[in-house]
């Protein structure tokens, strides 16, 4: 067995020493708490920061339960984060064996082909043993953690399709010569690029649940700081990750408090009206805009410890959640996330702040 030396295991920027980029931080917050906000698409300049900040967050994360030796990351006890093996299994009354992981953090390159990312069958095997032999893909990896896809603009459209279908639906399947194999494939799925180097499909764009807007830091002093931590760290990362291990490990329970609170925090009726209205005056196509904007404003009430959402929570997750559902107006000058703001303002003008 390949153990593996702790000191020489490349260490990770501490995720509470990131100065700066507060919208992608909440971004990448909210979906850990709640995933099923749908992932975040991460747009803006080189060198601002977004793949060190992504890492940081997976590595910020507590560890997870797992069936031991089990390829897919099953859950020992939430038949929906099983694979069908281990629920036969549970059924049969086996004894599982199991073990802690750290959250999975796994990186789709760009020349990625759709077997290595969805897994392959073995079809001589199949045929000859009659055995369903299937060698895993990213997906499978990826299950219960973070997939995380750089530059997604330049990443291959039907890649993307089978990405944002998995995250969606939670499940993957694979289909050889009428053999057909299922798993799986929770995950929050983080994509991030540059806009000079082209958009997504508004299509696509729009599956992603939120989208963050990274611009280059103009403060002469915030850049101080930033390069500061930055030099700290390249220096000496052990004393980095002691000064910041407080701090982190406020940030991890406050995040765990609010995944438990999460299903009791209540969105009372008239502010969920008011968020439909807010879509409907900005012609955002389909409902999940409205889906989205409620479940990150739970989210964020119970990042903030609270069970009842306020409009400063959904004036806080309501760009992040709409400015990329709009329609793209040639003509018009004003920011979509301005635009958002303004419409927001209007709506819940009659609420006092």
């Amino acid at each position: 067995m390949l153990t593996v030396n702790q000191d020489t295991v490349r260490p990770i920027f501490p995720f509470t020493a990131i100065v700066g980029q507060e919208e992608m931080k909440l971004a990448l917050i909210l979906n850990v708490i709640d995933p099923k906000i749908g992932g975040v698409m991460i747009m803006g300049d080189r060198g601002t920061g977004k793949s060190t900040t992504i890492r940081a967050i997976a590595d910020l994360l507590p560890e997870i339960s797992v069936v031991a030796n089990d390829l897919f990351n099953s859950h020992p006890s939430d038949i929906d984060l099983m694979s069908d093996h281990i629920k036969e299994c549970v059924e049969k009354n086996e004894v599982l064996e199991t073990s802690f992981i750290k959250v999975p953090m796994v990186d789709l390159p760009l020349g990625a082909t759709e077997d290595r990312l969805c897994g392959t069958i073995d079809i001589e095997k199949a045929l000859t043993d009659g055995v369903k032999s299937f060698e895993p893909g990213l997906l499978a990896k990826a299950n219960r953690g973070i997939l995380y896809v750089d530059e997604v603009n330049l990443l291959d459209d039907h890649l993307v399709d089978i990405l944002l279908d998995s995250a969606a639906s939670g499940w993957n399947t694979v289909e050889r010569e009428g053999i057909s194999i299922r798993h799986p494939a929770r995950f929050v799925l983080v994509g991030s690029g540059n806009p000079e180097e082209g958009e997504l499909r508004p299509q696509l764009l729009d599956r992603f649940g939120m989208h963050a807007e990274i611009k280059t830091v103009k403060d002469p002093i915030l850049r101080v700081r930033i390069v500061e931590q930055r030099s700290k760290f390249d220096q000496n990362p052990k004393l980095c990750l002691e000064e910041n291990k407080d701090s982190q490990e406020l940030l991890k329970n406050q995040i765990l408090l609010a995944q438990e609170k999460l299903s009791s925090v209540i969105i009372d009726y008239e502010l969920r009206v008011k968020i439909s209205e807010v879509c409907s005056d900005l012609d955002v196509d389909g409902l999940r805009g409205d889906i989205v904007a409620n479940r990150a404003s739970k989210a964020f009430a119970a990042y903030q410890g609270r069970n009842n959402v306020t409009v400063d929570d959904i004036r806080t997750v309501i760009t992040l959640c709409l400015r990329h559902r709009l329609r793209k107006d040639p003509l018009e000058s004003i920011d979509s996330g301005e635009k958002v703001r303004k419409t927001f303002d209007k709506i819940f003008s009659d609420y006092v702040v």
